[in-house]
C-alpha cells in the first residue's frame, strides 16, 4: 500500500498512466542511437577538455588515468541500476521519478531539488567555459582585442554564454529529435578531434613523465587544508588531499564531473521508442565509449609533459587545459584545433544538460510539486513554458554570475542521486517483483550495494566546503517543500479523495475529462 504524508509513493502504474495526459504528453521519437548520441554528447566536453590536465597538475599527478578508471567504475555500477529503473519506469524525471515510486514523495522532492542543482549549475558553468573558448577562437581569427564580455552599468555580462543558451533553448523547444540530430553532427566533430589529440599526443610521450605514477603527498603550502581539503582527509586527520593516495581519490571524485550525463539519458525515457530495450543500450553504450576515450586521453596528456608543468602554479599561472600539453611542445596549431573542438564539444554538453533540467522540472510540475501550468506541452511535443523558464534561468546564471569552483557541488548532488537510485533497485525488487523489467541488474543486491559504497566513497573525497554548500541547498529545498509542494501535491489530493482526472494545465473545467465531456 502507498504510504501517507511525507512517505506516500506514486505507483509505477500511475506514473506511466500520467504520461498519456493530452496536455502534458511528450512525443516518443528517440531510438537507442539517439540516446547514445545524447550520452556521448554531454559526457565528452568539459571533463576531457579542461579537467584532465587540471586534475593531473593540481590533484593526482600521472595517476589521473587511474582516477578516471575509479570514477568510471562507480558510474558503471550506478548505470546498471539506472538502466533497470528506466526500463521499468519509462517516465521523464529520472532519479526523481524512480524515488517517488520507491522512497516516497519527500525523498523524491529532495532528489528532484538535488537534480535541479546538478543540471542548472553544470549548464551555467559549462556555458561560461564555452564562452572562454569562443573568445580564444575569435581572437585567433580577428585579433587580441576581441572579448566575449561587456560592461553594463558596472556589471560584467558574458554575451557569448547568453548567445549560446538562447540558441540551444530554441533548438530544444523545436523538439528532441531535432536536438538529437544537432548533437550527432557536433558530437562527431569532437570525437574526431579527441582521436586526433590521442594519435598526435602519442608521438610526444616520454615514459619518464609517468614516474612517480602516484606522486608523494604535498606538504606545507602546497597542501590544501581546512574546508578546501577532502572530507575524508579531514576525518582521518591527513594534512591535505594534493597528490598521494588522498590526491588520487580526490582526483577520482573531481573527474567524476566528466561522467555526468549518462543519467540524463534516463530523463528521456518517456520520449523513447521501446524504452525497455533502448534506454539501457543508450546508457551503457555511451558510458563505455567515453570511459575508453577519457582513459586514453589522460594517459597521453600525463605522458606528454611532467605533471608539475600542468599545475595551476606553473608558469604561466592559471588553470591548465588539454591545449596546454601541446603548447608546451610548441605545437600551437594543435592547441588551436583543440580549442575549436572544445567549442563544439561544450555546445552539446550545455544543450543536453538543459534538456535534463527541463525534463526533471517537467516531471515535478506534472506532479504539482511545482506549478502545473509549467508542464503544458506545445505542438512540437515539448514543454514550451518550461523550456523558456530554464533558458532564462541558465542564461542569467551564465551571463552575470561567476560559476567557477562549482564542479564539486554538481558532483556531490549527482553522487547522492546515484546512491538513491541504486538503493531503489533493491527496494523495488522487494516491493514489486511482479513488474516487467526490460533490463535486470545482475547479482542483486550485491552490485547495487557496491554502487552505493563506491558513490559514497567518492562523496567522502569531496571538499568540506562542497559539503557545506550542498547542505545549505538541501535546507532551502526542504523549506520550499513544506511551504508549497506538500500542499499542492497531486498525489496528496488524490489521497484525500479527489478521484477525478488530474487538472488540465490550461485551466479548463476540472469536472470535464476525456471520459466525461
Amino acid at each position: 500500500m502507498p504510504g501517507t504524508g511525507l512517505w506516500r509513493t506514486k505507483s509505477v502504474e500511475q506514473s506511466i498512466s500520467d504520461t498519456d495526459e493530452p496536455d502534458t504528453k511528450l512525443r516518443r521519437n528517440l531510438s537507442a542511437w539517439d540516446l547514445t548520441v545524447f550520452g556521448v554528447a554531454v559526457m565528452i566536453g568539459a571533463g576531457i577538455f579542461t579537467l584532465t590536465a587540471h586534475t593531473a597538475g593540481d590533484v593526482s599527478g600521472p595517476s589521473v588515468a587511474l582516477a578516471f578508471v575509479l570514477a568510471g567504475t562507480a558510474c558503471a555500477l550506478a548505470a546498471l541500476c539506472y538502466a533497470e529503473f528506466a526500463s521499468t519506469v519509462p517516465v521523464a524525471g529520472s532519479a526523481y521519478t524512480f524515488s517517488y515510486a520507491t522512497f516516497g514523495e519527500f525523498l523524491a522532492w529532495i532528489i528532484g531539488w538535488d537534480l535541479i542543482l546538478e543540471f542548472a549549475v553544470a549548464a551555467a558553468a559549462v556555458g561560461k567555459g564555452w564562452s572562454v573558448y569562443l573568445e580564444t577562437v575569435l581572437r585567433y581569427m580577428f585579433g587580441e582585442d576581441v572579448t566575449t564580455t561587456v560592461q553594463i552599468g558596472g556589471v560584467s555580462a558574458d554575451w557569448g554564454a547568453m548567445l549560446l543558451i538562447v540558441v540551444l533553448a530554441t533548438i530544444l523547444t523545436l523538439g528532441t529529435k531535432l536536438s538529437s540530430r544537432f548533437s550527432l553532427v557536433i558530437t562527431a566533430i569532437k570525437v574526431l578531434i579527441i582521436l586526433f589529440v590521442i594519435v598526435l599526443g602519442i608521438t610526444y610521450i616520454s615514459p619518464d613523465n609517468y614516474t612517480p605514477f602516484i606522486p608523494p603527498a604535498a606538504e606545507g603550502a602546497a597542501a590544501d587544508g581546512g574546508v578546501e581539503q577532502s572530507l575524508l582527509s579531514a576525518l582521518v586527520g591527513s594534512a591535505g588531499s594534493t597528490y598521494g593516495a588522498f590526491g588520487l581519490l580526490a582526483g577520482a571524485s573531481l573527474v567524476f564531473f566528466a561522467f555526468i550525463g549518462f543519467d540524463i539519458v534516463a530523463t528521456t525515457a518517456e520520449e523513447t521508442r521501446n524504452p525497455q530495450r533502448n534506454v539501457p543500450r543508450g546508457i551503457l553504450g555511451s558510458l563505455a565509449i567515453v570511459t575508453v576515450l577519457y582513459v586514453a586521453t589522460s594517459l597521453v596528456v600525463a605522458g606528454m609533459v611532467p605533471y608539475q608543468q600542468l599545475s595551476s602554479d606553473a608558469e604561466p599561472e592559471g588553470r591548465k587545459t588539454l591545449a596546454t600539453a601541446f603548447a608546451v611542445h610548441d605545437v600551437d596549431w594543435a592547441a588551436n584545433v583543440i580549442s575549436i573542438g572544445a567549442l563544439a564539444g561544450l555546445t552539446t554538453v550545455v544543450m543536453v544538460l538543459m534538456l535534463g533540467l527541463q525534463r526533471v522540472l517537467f516531471a515535478m510540475s506534472r506532479d504539482a510539486l511545482l506549478p502545473r501550468p509549467l508542464a503544458k506541452t506545445g505542438k512540437h511535443g515539448t514543454p514550451v513554458r518550461m523550456n523558456i523558464l530554464v533558458g532564462v534561468a541558465v542564461a542569467i546564471g551564465a551571463t552575470f554570475f561567476e560559476v567557477g569552483r562549482l564542479e564539486e557541488m554538481v558532483n556531490v548532488g549527482t553522487l547522492f542521486a546515484f546512491i538513491l537510485v541504486s538503493a531503489g533497485v533493491i527496494v523495488l525488487r522487494k516491493k514489486r517483483p511482479d513488474l516487467p523489467r526490460g533490463f535486470r541488474v545482475p547479482m542483486v543486491p550485491l552490485l547495487p550495494i557496491l554502487a552505493i559504497v563506491a558513490c559514497g566513497w567518492l562523496m567522502l573525497n569531496l571538499t568540506v566546503l562542497t559539503w557545506l554548500r550542498f547542505i545549505g541547498w538541501m535546507v532551502l529545498g526542504v523549506v520550499i517543500y513544506f511551504a508549497y509542494s506538500r500542499r499542492h501535491s497531486l498525489l496528496g489530493k488524490r489521497e484525500n479523495g479527489a478521484t477525478e482526472s488530474p487538472l488540465p494545465v490550461d485551466g479548463a473545467d476540472p469536472t470535464k475529462t476525456p471520459d466525461n465531456p
